[in-house]
């Protein structure tokens, strides 16, 4: 073999030994964007087919009438209470309250829920199960937490320095012109600070939702497992006609 061969021989097998290529390539930067998903994507008519059945039937579930509402309820017409913040925390006294009562021998004292969980009308005229999914849209559901008679006045002084009506049933609070707290009672009684008060709530207020870290104070906690929008959707089956008004829960006096 000729030098000029043996190099060449020697030049490959250094190559093999030592893998002779490029070199792996390595991932510098990630990056991405946001594809929107409206009405301007044509819709494809293979899937179109195969959810026309579930559609159909989801809709006919949400849309059949389970009631009439002989006005229209929303959350934005009353400076202390609204007709439909108090429709929803009657409503949740009513059919909650029972099922709590069952499994713990206790009764619910009141109920407090949120302003902002309230997230559509309910639009004069028939009411639908998916007027209960446009009203409570998240997957929010009962619980009952124990509080203690301070931290319920920690509670009832929240409400009075908030600048919304949030729903509350049970419970009566009274403030003057400059309001400040006249009288608060509890199923038609004076707070008592030797007792604990059951209140139902969501999972979304006992976690501290909308600043009511009061409800950290907890002395026990009992999940209904009770969604919400189910017993909007229960209580819509029981009854005819969906009444509510604005009343003296929370008023302020001149």
């Amino acid at each position: 073999m000729s030098l000029k061969n043996k190099h060449f021989v020697i030049f490959l097998t250094i190559c093999a030994l030592h893998a002779c290529k490029r070199p792996e390539p390595t991932l510098n930067t990630i990056s991405g964007k946001q594809l929107e998903i409206n009405q301007s994507i044509p819709p494809k008519d293979s899937i179109e087919q195969f959810i026309a059945p579930y559609r159909n039937r989801i809709d006919e579930v949400l849309d059949s009438v389970l009631a009439y509402a002989p006005e229209t309820l929303t959350k934005m017409e009353g400076k202390h209470n609204t007709n439909a913040g108090n429709l929803m925390a009657d409503i949740v006294m009513q059919e909650v309250g029972p099922i709590f009562t069952s499994r713990t021998g206790k009764n619910i004292d009141f109920v407090l829920l949120n302003f902002g969980g309230i997230r559509s009308i309910i639009s004069k005229g028939h009411v639908t199960a998916r007027n209960a999914y446009e009203v409570m849209p998240f997957e929010n559901s009962v619980f009952v937490a124990e509080l203690d008679g301070k931290t319920v006045q920690e509670l009832v002084e929240f409400l009075v320095k908030s600048s919304v009506p949030h729903p509350i049933a049970g419970i009566q609070i009274a403030v003057d012109k400059n309001n400040l707290l006249k009288k608060v009672s509890i199923q038609g009684k004076p707070i008592d600070e030797g007792r604990t008060y059951f209140v139902a709530t969501s999972d979304y207020l006992v976690n501290g939702g909308d600043r009511m870290d009061f409800f950290k104070n907890r002395l026990s906690l009992v999940n209904t497992d009770y969604m919400l929008r189910k017993v909007m959707i229960d209580y819509f089956m029981k009854v005819d006609t969906v009444k509510a008004t604005i009343d003296d829960r929370f008023i302020q006096i001149n």
